[in-house]
């Protein structure tokens, strides 16, 4: 929430008045601008809502904490590698809400099938790796609004980048991620998906 401060004269006093207006946070905010390509999930539409089962389970909003299938193409024929992150920006905190970030998955793959986010990593292409999300585990967490807050933005962000390889220390957050390769992405698909929680708890 920002304030905007007016000034108006009212004969011999001086009235203000604050008026308040929401920021939409922006994940792209100063990223690197780069081509775009495409990536699509036949378990939900761009924009449309979550299924269940890729709602959380750990955290108790009644989901399976399971990844979507995820499929791209369109990517620049110099690409070396890929690395796909999960983000709610719309999370009630000042730095979002990290769910899934994998890192040095090879250019010769084009799909993950769903539930390639587990915590055993058995269906994740091998050299691919995966970091804490914030809730500390190397796996991918679902959607999991607070109860009452609208819809959130679950935007799946795919990088391409020019190097087969990124070297990041273990345990090394998201955020870091997206530090160390900003330099190296050639081109970014995105593709974000929606879910909310009521009142009364349901999804």
């Amino acid at each position: 929430m920002s304030f905007l401060l007016h000034h108006r004269d009212n004969g011999n006093s001086t009235v203000l008045t604050i008026e308040r207006t929401a920021i939409v946070n922006d994940p792209n905010w100063k990223l690197p601008v780069v081509p775009s390509f495409e990536l699509e999930s036949p378990d939900f539409e761009a924009g449309g809502t979550l299924p269940q089962w890729a709602r959380s389970g750990i955290a108790n909003a009644g989901g399976e904490d399971r990844s979507p299938t995820l499929h791209w193409h369109g990517f620049p024929s110099g690409t070396k590698s890929f690395a796909l992150t999960v983000f709610d920006p719309d999370a009630p905190t000042s730095s979002g809400w990290w769910h899934w970030a994998v890192f040095n998955i090879p250019a010769s793959i084009e799909s993950l099938p769903q539930n390639a986010g587990s915590t055993d990593g058995a269906l994740m292409p091998n050299g691919a790796i995966t970091l804490p999300n914030d809730l500390q585990l190397e796996s991918f967490q679902g959607a999991a609004p607070p109860a009452g807050h609208g819809d959130h933005r679950y935007v799946f962000t795919l990088s391409a980048l020019n190097t087969e390889r990124l070297e990041l220390a273990e345990g090394s957050t998201p955020a870091m991620l997206g530090f160390v390769m900003r330099d190296h992405v050639v081109a970014r698909a995105q593709l974000t998906g929606l879910s909310r929680t009521e009142k009364d708890g349901a999804s």
